[in-house]
């Protein structure tokens, strides 16, 4: 298979995967999908959506602005949100399978991320601050990015949904070094299938417009070959094979949202290094983190 086939099967461009009040939908009605779904709801200032989890457990994200989630069998929760995810972390929450909720815009408009994967357990809703979760700011130089972890261990429990959110400064590589999931190793590598949903924010004051870009490549045995641009509202999917950079372009920062979960039985993010890369990570020691981090709710890099 060429490289536009795979683009046009695992890059959804903002507005390809829309599917009744969502404006993104990936579920298992993709082909080749299993295990993971995300869906994004614009909702009008003061307006509001309804939806059932079925057998999925949910992570909520206010991507812009703020939410309340009404939860049939529990009390309402009110995340505080942002004005951008450019803007700091937001509350989010988590909210398990079998409940109703509806979710209601607290402003002036906002745009909200379920992110979903199948659920075994019967558990209690639960709102995580957005102080539970502070950033972590990883690798080094041009290799430096900015992960808010509020769904993953230890800050989250569930039963099989991974999810994180990264913040990529203009010019950086994040996702770097490649590395993949797709092998089922205790203690070495877990087997998850990954959704990148994508946003951009110009820094060119004359108002470029602002992209990014994606890679994923597979072996001989498992072939991949993606390598998206990618605009704010894009999905790629990543099914098996090595991943990244996740490239934010010189004159537009980045940001992804991740949504994991695969087959296995522990919930786990284990990765492995495309060996034929891993070596950068020894440079890090002497290159100092970009200044540019964390971004704060100033709209901007921390300046301290």
């Amino acid at each position: 298979m060429s490289r536009g086939d795979d683009n046009a099967r695992w890059h959804h461009a903002f507005g390809a995967a829309a599917d009744g009040d969502f404006t993104v939908s990936v579920t298992d009605a993709v082909d080749g999908w299993q295990h993971t779904s995300l869906r994004v709801a614009e909702l009008p200032s003061g307006g509001s959506i309804t939806h059932a989890t079925a057998d999925e457990e949910l992570v909520v994200v206010p991507l812009a602005g703020s939410v309340t989630i009404e939860i049939s069998g529990s009390e309402p929760i009110r995340l505080e949100g942002r004005v951008s995810v450019f803007e700091g972390p937001s509350d989010t929450a988590y909210v398990p399978r079998g409940r109703t909720m509806t979710l209601r815009d607290n402003g002036a408009g906002s745009r909200v991320a379920l992110c979903g994967a199948r659920g075994t357990t019967d558990r209690e809703p639960r709102r995580i601050a957005a102080e539970d979760a502070q950033p972590e700011l990883r690798g080094a130089g041009i290799a430096s990015r900015e992960v808010r972890a509020f769904g993953l261990p230890p800050t989250l429990h569930a039963d099989a949904i991974l999810v994180c959110e990264v913040i990529t400064p203009a010019g950086n590589w994040s996702s770097w070094p490649p590395h993949k999931h797709d092998e089922d190793r205790p203690g070495v590598e877990s087997e998850l299938e990954e959704i990148y949903y994508f946003e951009v924010r110009s820094t060119d004051p004359r108002g470029t417009d602002p992209v990014g870009y994606q890679r994923v490549y597979g072996t001989d045995e498992r072939p991949i070959d993606v390598l998206a641009e990618v605009r704010t509202g894009d999905v790629v999917l990543v099914p098996h094979g090595w991943h990244g950079p996740a490239m934010a372009a010189p004159d537009a920062d980045l940001y992804y949202l991740n949504v994991m979960a695969g087959p296995g039985a522990e919930r786990a993010w284990l990765i492995r290094d495309d060996p034929a890369h891993a070596w950068v990570r020894e440079g890090w020691a002497d290159d100092a983190v970009d200044p540019r981090l964390p971004f704060t709710h100033d709209g901007g890099a921390d300046d301290e």
